[in-house]
């Protein structure tokens, strides 16, 4: 990452443009450039034309743009392209590749800012004498977040930390990309059919202001820490010090998940699988919270076999834990009482009010979501995915219209959202794991 220690451009303005005009015009770029390539192409593929109808330069192009976009916007631009990246698992093998290397850059580069402009912030934040409580701060960024990024640096007690330093004009840059999005919902959904994109950009402005304040992050991962606390699969690190814009944490190294990903080997693979299923089906029942932004970039493995979350700002509440209907959903779906089903989703409100709906057509469409629960081991991989998406996605199919007959209740888009994209992770991590297991030992309404 380039070194802007030097630099003498200490405008806000030079990290994250935050002229209303300036980042929707760049946000329009995407829609013009991309709607012949990502439509034409990828539409025409999922709507059961050839692969050798999509033009392969034209979708190296349109992914170059798209990293190009939301990723040097940062903001609610680069949070929306990262919560995109898990599902790339959907996407048909001979598409798939220049977006899947622009989506996964989203998950951890980003152009840093000015040197002094992080001094700035930090004194802001932590007071003007702000160097004196560390021994060493690497004023070169380690990583980047999408409304922050992170500094390598020793506190003053000696312990390694990593200090998230948000990048001024976060909150107005933010909420301008997140209205511009939504205009653009139905044209993003041809890039992720595993996602459902509409709800996704509607959440994440939901929960904009959670995420600004670093105080209720650093809140989040101090419950996560106390849950998990001595666990052997699973490290949170601890929080050392916080502010509304500045979050000081221990630093910890590991193999980013993405790495493992890319190059991991079977038992990697497979094993890392096993940790994320753990933590995530855990965690509403041990901390009474679940961690709502799955994206390889907020895991890691540590050489001593645990999991490493980061990344706190986006949490859901769960203070009574996973709600048993969930449960009950897949436990009814697995044994085919169809009838049954429909009535617990017509109570929890997945069925409207005076919508006509078949039982047996419900049933259908949910049994092969819950097919990972079939079996003693379940072998994710993308070629599943990809056929899930490909069957949801059909407009001639029936799963299609079923699909569009069931409605989402706002108090599941959360833990829906989440659990979709941690099953795409483990999709690119391709990763076999007794995931039933898990499911029977965490979540409530599941054993008869």
């Amino acid at each position: 990452m380039t070194d802007f220690r030097d630099s003498t451009d200490d405008r806000a303005d030079a990290v994250m443009p935050r002229r209303t005009a300036a980042r929707t015009a760049k946000l329009a770029s995407l829609p013009l450039g991309m709607a012949g390539r990502a439509v034409g192409g990828w539409g025409r593929r999922l709507t059961g034309h050839s692969a050798e109808e999509v033009n392969a330069a034209l979708s190296a192009k349109a992914a170059e743009q798209l990293f190009e976009v939301l990723g040097t916007l940062k903001g609610g631009a680069m949070k929306f392209g990262q919560a995109l990246s898990v599902f790339e698992a959907a996407v048909p093998d001979e598409l798939a590749a220049p977006y899947r290397e622009a989506l996964t850059k989203l998950q951890a580069a980003a152009p840093p800012m000015a040197t002094r402009q992080t001094h700035r912030v930090l004194a802001e934040q932590l007071g003007k004498t702000w160097h004196r409580r560390f021994a060493e701060f690497d004023d070169t960024p380690a990583a980047s977040a999408s409304i922050g990024q992170v500094h390598r640096a020793v506190w003053h007690d000696g312990r390694e930390v990593a200090v998230k330093v948000q990048y001024p004009g976060a909150d107005e840059a933010l909420r301008s990309d997140l209205r511009q999005l939504q205009r653009f919902s139905r044209l993003f959904q041809a890039l992720a059919p595993g996602a459902e994109v509409k709800p996704l950009l509607a959440e994440l402005a939901t929960r904009m202001d959670e995420e600004l304040d670093y105080r209720t992050e650093a809140n989040n991962q101090r419950a996560f820490v106390k849950a998990f606390d001595g666990d052997d699969d699973v490290l949170i690190p601890k929080v050392v010090a916080s502010a509304p814009k500045v979050v000081v944490t221990e630093w910890v190294s590991g193999t980013p998940l993405s790495l493992i990903i890319a190059d991991g080997t079977t038992e990697q693979r497979n094993e890392a699988g096993r940790l994320l299923a753990e933590f995530h089906y855990s965690s509403p029942t041990r901390a009474h919270l679940l961690h709502a932004d799955p994206h390889p970039g907020n895991f890691m493995i540590l050489d001593d076999g645990r999991i490493c979350v980061i990344d706190f700002g986006a949490t859901a509440h769960l203070p009574d834990g996973a709600p048993p209907t969930l449960g009950v959903i897949m436990r009814l779906a697995l044994e085919g009482r169809s009838t049954e089903l429909l009535d617990v989703l017509r109570t929890e409100g997945f069925v409207r009010p005076g919508t006509e709906i078949d039982a047996e057509d419900v049933y259908a469409y949910l049994l092969p979501l819950v097919s990972p629960l079939t079996e003693e081991r379940f072998h994710f991989t993308r070629r599943w995915a990809q056929k899930q998406a490909l069957r949801m996605g059909d407009i001639r199919g029936q799963d299609f219209r079923t699909g569009r007959s069931l409605n989402l209740p706002p108090h599941w888009l959360q833990i829906h959202r989440v659990t979709a994209g941690a099953i795409g992770i483990l999709c690119q991590l391709d990763a076999e794991l007794a995931l039933r297991s898990i499911v029977a030992h965490w979540q409530p309404g599941f054993a008869p």
